[in-house]
């Protein structure tokens, strides 16, 4: 294998390994802090403070990447991976949790959280010719979707086998927390093994005194991408993964294989959405992909708790993923599209924090409405309605502005 292909295979299996140790713990963590004595506003607090924090590292992370270098900041954040699993498995101490809720990297979500992403999407940007990046990040994402979908499985049935056999709740769900600490340590030996074709070309980056979070030419388009990402991910932090799953125990007591199953179909379907993306996308462009499938999803998100029984919340929850994740990949590529090589880590970046940082409030306040019976299916309203506003502003604002793929595509079309 040549350098790219090696450090291409080597950052999906990062993502695999990163996405598959997420969605294991998504589907135990909220129950996990509740056996060991936390309220759900105190889970609720904490997820916040976690994307709290992980907006702050990260933020320091992706800007100085391009010029620390990518691997570096990498193994760093599986450091931090490593240092959050292993806090979580042997204290219940609310201090120190917040401490790593906030230094290190965990997701409450299931979703990518953390410097990773950013970086590995400006290593796989330069990796490949501009025509195959769309196509690049749909299998990138369909991957992470489905080792989601395996992890929210495996750690469903993991901690129900474990208690069949003995072991008490909280042991069960600790051994899912410490295999977390262990993929942290796996990726962090796959990121030693990059390559130099991964960084970004020294000679090109500007000094630091010109930049602001190592923007410079690009700045003002991808604020404004990030004030509007912010937007959707406050939107969605309503429902992160633990916190559906977590209504659905208190709605339909439904027990922890089951929601291991339901998001593994969950993620898995989603996977294949976010491939049939690039499809999409090639015939009716990246802002136009990222709009036209978003609103409906949006709408049947709103429908999830005004179903009758279990089966059709399911079903409803089912049906709003075959097309929720059209928008990932082609919100990823476009923002790759749009800013130089240079800034592509610090962009994905800005983009990313402004992300977690808009989905850091919203649990806080989902722990609130869990508490309350009367107000148990208002996040998923809320977050349905939002995203709706945040669709119409982004085909607002960015509809004209075209990547380069697209301008030759145009040019030859004509």
């Amino acid at each position: 294998m040549n350098h790219s292909s090696r450090d291409i295979a080597i950052l999906f299996t990062t993502s695999i390994t990163r996405l598959f140790a997420y969605g294991s713990l998504s589907v135990i963590l909220a129950l996990y802090l509740a056996e060991i004595g936390l309220s759900e506003q105190e889970i609720g607090l904490l997820f916040t403070l976690t994307l709290l924090g992980d907006a702050g590292v990260s933020l320091w992370i992706t800007t100085r990447a391009d010029r620390i270098g990518r691997r570096e900041m990498l193994i760093l954040g599986a450091s931090l991976m490593i240092f959050s699993g292993i806090v979580f498995a042997f204290t219940a101490n609310r201090v120190l949790l917040i401490a790593a809720a906030i230094i290190g990297v965990i997701s409450p979500s299931g979703k990518e959280i953390g410097p990773f992403l950013s970086i590995e999407q400006a290593a796989l940007s330069q990796l490949l010719p501009n025509e195959r990046r769309t196509h690049l990040f749909a299998w990138y994402n369909l991957a992470g979707s489905f080792a989601g979908a395996f992890g929210a499985l495996a750690g469903g049935m993991i901690a129900h086998t474990l208690q069949v056999h003995g072991f008490t709740a909280v042991g069960s769900y600790r051994a899912l927390v410490l295999g977390y600490a262990a993929c942290g340590v796996f990726m962090a030996i796959l990121f030693l093994k990059l390559s130099s074709a991964a960084e970004a070309s020294r000679a090109t980056l500007p000094p630091f005194v010109r930049t602001s979070f190592g923007l410079h030419r690009s700045r003002s388009v991808v604020m404004k991408l990030s004030a509007l990402f912010g937007l959707d991910a406050f939107a969605g932090g309503f429902i992160v993964q633990s916190m559906i799953a977590y209504w659905f125990f208190l709605k339909f007591a439904v027990s922890v294989d089951v929601l291991g199953g339901i998001f593994f179909g969950a993620n898995f379907i989603a996977g294949l959405s976010a491939l049939a993306a690039a499809r999409v996308a090639k015939k009716i462009g990246l802002v136009n992909t990222m709009v036209f499938t978003h609103i409906p999803s949006n709408i049947l998100l709103c429908l999830v708790p005004l179903m009758p029984t279990l089966p059709w919340a399911i079903a409803m929850l089912l049906l709003r993923f075959t097309i929720s994740q059209m928008d990932v990949p082609t919100r990823q590529s476009f923002t790759m599209a749009v800013v130089t090589e240079d800034e592509r880590s610090a962009a994905s970046g800005v983009t990313t924090i402004a992300r977690s940082v808009g989905a850091s409030i919203s649990p806080a306040l989902t722990g609130v409405f869990l508490a309350s019976p009367g107000l148990l299916s208002l996040p998923f309203f809320l977050a349905g309605g939002l995203k709706i506003v945040y669709d119409l502003l982004i085909f607002g604002s960015f509809r004209k502005l075209k990547p380069p793929e697209e301008s030759v595509r145009d040019v030859r079309d004509r």
